[in-house]
């Protein structure tokens, strides 16, 4: 007869399982927001040059209407919600996605910019803000002269 030994009653792969989740469980347990909170965060690009900041947020999916921007003091805001379905249906099967969520971000601004002059637009799930700076921010050149 042959003995083989056990170590504990569970079989690997179970173990593996339960010390996976303890370590997903520990390292999201102080986290306000779960792994499937209706949250979400839009990737961000901010260039700045002599004449204006441009922020661009990639948005898919997500529609003008439901999009907030404002300027608060020095900080731009960004926020919204996502609600997007998308259905596919054939002869024997259906198939149903839904992607929701909430996002907001805050954008800290140079003292610079002039608020009544920011437009935004939302072209092909990319919203681009362009906020121009004031005249007195603007850089000016000083010519030299030789005498």
């Amino acid at each position: 007869m042959n003995i083989v030994k056990v170590r504990g009653t569970q079989a690997p792969l179970s173990r593996f399982h339960d010390a996976f989740d303890d370590l997903l469980g520990r390292f999201f347990g102080d986290w306000p927001l779960s792994v499937t909170a209706e949250m979400w965060a839009p990737a961000l690009d901010v260039c700045e040059n002599d004449d204006e900041i441009i922020v661009k947020a990639e948005l898919p999916g997500v529609k003008s209407d439901d999009i907030e921007v404002s300027v608060q003091g020095n900080t731009l805001y960004l926020s919204g919600e996502k609600k997007e379905e998308k259905e596919e249906s054939h002869d024997n099967y259906r198939h149903v996605e839904r992607r929701y969520g909430r996002f907001s971000r805050a954008i800290p601004l140079p003292g610079n910019v002039n608020a009544d002059k920011i437009k935004a637009r939302n072209v092909d799930g990319v919203l681009s803000i362009t906020l121009p700076k004031l005249e007195s921010a603007k850089p000016k050149r000083i010519p030299v002269q030789t005498k």
